[in-house]
């Protein structure tokens, strides 16, 4: 079978996937990839490659047109970048049996623009928390007999069962965070819960890029025990930052949109136990006294995040448990299976054209507001504004990509006055 994956790019979170995905797919099926962007940074496109994938670059001249019509199936990795909607509702696509894989959970902005679930021949997401949506709840059952998931966060490949820990896993009580370091996803009492542990003991390193005078770095400087928190910064070896502790610290606000969590697969890979709050992608992956603590709130994460320092006992448990779970669920070669079974089954289908723009929106501010509200009566997202940073799939995302649309400008505006 000719899969043909259309992405903005193979960067981040989906690029990681892919390269994993495509090193465990079996040769029944061919994957060919056709980028909106140019990668900036070539790590996961070499991995893809060297797989056996074919790439292909927008800039390149190469056509469209002619990869739909050789592929089997056009699988299109969905996010709310600026570019898919572009190619999506303002080009003249032929003919083609589609499965969009959704890697944002569309609980909370950005939004998936429900037109798609209909639209296309399956709709798969990354996690099961995303059927969730009231969105899901109101489709027809033949649509969401059409829905799927497939996780795309995947552990260590050598951190199964029985493997060596390191120093950390759940002999250590060491204590890690490796993410975003931004409230656009941490949890702003993020510091607070650290300030909280009744612990004098506790260190916790925060791995991730950060700006010295952002915010989170602020909030670290005013703790009252700052001297509980290190920023490290990015790492260029993850497993190494992570195998220094034995417990992953990883509250997140209730509105975030992630779904993989590849950060929270990966320690658990290892056997870090994972101290998380109730929200609902977290919640598809950590059970709550079995292989992790799953805390209703910050003041909760506070005290158990204490006691699962003082017990070593319950964190040896809860890590032969976290790293059985990561084994048995977030493998790339069950995802590449599941995705594979879907293809099967899309086989049968016939090749359909699609009217995009109908279910997107005529122009670049129609396609940002459907990531940002249901429906035209309610406010705007928390994404509306980015302050001026280019955080993907803001406004100042669309407009450094669409800088002379009115619409965005009008949007723009209205943002920065509010």
């Amino acid at each position: 079978m000719n899969i043909l994956h259309i992405t903005p790019h193979l960067g981040g979170g989906v690029g990681k996937a892919h390269a994993a995905i495509q090193g465990a797919t079996g040769s029944s099926v061919d994957r060919a990839y056709y980028l909106l962007e140019e990668p900036r940074d070539r790590r996961y496109a070499d991995l893809v490659e060297q797989a056996g994938g074919r790439l292909h670059h927008a800039s390149q001249g190469v056509s469209l047109a002619d990869l739909i019509d050789g592929a089997d199936i056009v699988q299109v990795e969905w996010w709310n970048h600026p570019r898919l909607y572009h190619l999506l509702a303002a080009s003249h696509l032929p003919p083609m049996r589609s499965l969009f894989w959704a890697h944002v959970s569309g609980l909370f902005a950005p939004y998936i623009p429900t037109g798609l679930f209909s639209a296309a021949g399956r709709f798969l997401f990354t996690s099961p928390c995303s059927l969730q949506s009231p969105d899901i709840a109101a489709l027809p059952d033949d649509v969401r007999a059409r829905l799927g998931v497939v996780g795309s966060g995947f552990g260590f490949e050598d951190g199964a069962p029985g493997t060596d820990p390191g120093q950390g896993g759940g002999t250590s009580a060491a204590v890690a965070y490796l993410g975003t370091v931004d409230f656009v996803k941490m949890h702003p009492a993020f510091f607070d819960i650290i300030d909280a542990v009744d612990n004098p003991d506790i260190r916790v390193s925060v791995w991730g890029g950060f700006d010295p005078e952002g915010e989170p770095a602020a909030r670290a400087r005013a703790m009252r025990h700052p001297e509980r928190v290190r920023l490290e910064g990015q790492t260029a070896d993850p497993r190494a930052a992570l195998q220094a502790a034995g417990i992953f610290f990883y509250p997140l606000r209730e509105d975030h949109y992630g779904t993989a969590e590849n950060a929270l697969i990966e320690a658990m890979s290892l056997g870090l136990v994972p101290v998380v709050l109730a929200n609902p992608a977290e919640c598809a992956i950590v059970t709550d006294g079995l292989n992790g603590v799953v805390a209703a709130d910050p003041a909760e994460m506070a005290t158990r995040l204490g006691r699962l320092l003082g017990d070593p006992e319950a964190r040896a448990r809860m890590s032969a448990a976290t790293k059985a779970t990561a084994c048995e669920r977030y493998q790339p070669r069950r995802s590449a299976g599941l995705l594979e079974e879907h293809y099967r089954a899309l086989m049968d289908e016939p090749k359909l054209k699609t009217d995009f723009a109908s279910l997107l929106g005529a122009g670049p501010a129609d396609w940002f507001l459907s990531t940002q509200q249901r429906d035209r009566s309610s406010g705007p997202g928390r994404m509306f504004a980015s302050g001026g940073a280019l955080s993907k799939g803001s406004i100042d995302h669309f407009l450094a990509t669409f800088p002379d649309d009115p619409g965005l400008l009008t949007l723009s505006g209205a943002t920065r006055v509010g």
